[in-house]
C-alpha cells in the first residue's frame, strides 16, 4: 500500500501479484464496482486479497444481448467498527462497465478463451476502481522462458551500470579457463 502522493489522483490500494506471472496479458479495462458502504470502509482501511479472483461474465435475462460482469473469489474483510449488518468478505461483486465493452468481453472469453483478471484495485478522485487485464495463462515453459528473459535483462543492466561506473569483475574474469594464471 502507497501512501505517496499521485499526481493522477489514484491512491493504490492492492495489486495482484501473480497476474503478469501467470498470464500473457493482452488488454486492460479499468471498470467500477458496486460495494456497500462497510466495504468501502474497509478499503481504506485494510488491503483485499486479489490472489485467487477472477471476473466472470454472464448473459442477462431477457430478449436482448446483455450480459453482467462479476467480481468472483476477491476477500474484502470485515469492517472492524461494522455491526451485525457488515459483508460477506467473499460475495459477487458486480462490476461497472459499458455495454460494448461486456459484449466484447464476453466474445473473448467464450469464443478466444482469454480470461479476465483483476490486476490492481484502486481509488480513483474517492471513487474504487478495478483494472482489469484480458489475457491467456501461461504454460510452465512460458513461466521459465519469461524469468529467464528478466534473469539475462537484469545481468545485461548490471554490466550496463558496472561499465558506466568504470567498474569491471577482475583479471580473473577475462581469461579463459585453458590460461596459465602464471605472470
Amino acid at each position: 500500500m502507497s501512501d505517496k502522493p499521485n499526481t493522477s489522483g489514484e491512491k493504490l490500494i492492492a495489486s495482484n501479484p501473480n497476474a503478469h506471472s501467470n498470464y500473457f496479458i493482452e488488454e486492460v479495462i479499468e471498470a467500477g464496482m458496486v460495494l456497500t458502504g462497510t466495504e468501502i470502509k474497509s478499503l481504506r482501511s485494510q488491503a483485499p486479497n486479489l490472489r485467487d479472483a477472477f471476473v466472470e461474465i454472464r448473459r442477462r435475462g431477457g430478449k436482448s444481448e446483455s450480459y453482467e460482469a462479476f467480481l468472483v473469489n476477491t476477500h474484502i474483510g470485515p469492517y472492524s467498527h461494522g455491526n451485525i449488518w457488515n459483508h460477506e468478505t467473499k460475495r459477487h461483486r458486480k462490476l461497472l462497465m459499458h455495454a460494448h465493452q461486456l459484449a466484447q468481453l464476453y466474445v473473448s472469453t467464450t469464443q478466444k478463451g482469454l480470461q479476465i483478471i483483476p490486476l490492481r484495485l484502486y481509488f480513483k478522485k474517492g471513487i474504487a476502481k478495478i483494472e482489469l487485464g484480458v489475457g491467456k495463462g501461461k504454460k510452465k515453459h512460458d513461466k521459465r522462458d519469461t524469468l529467464k528473459q528478466k534473469d539475462d535483462q537484469r545481468d545485461i543492466d548490471r554490466a550496463m551500470s558496472n561499465q558506466a561506473e568504470g567498474k569491471t569483475r577482475g583479471p580473473n574474469r577475462s581469461r579463459n579457463k585453458g590460461e596459465d594464471y602464471d605472470d
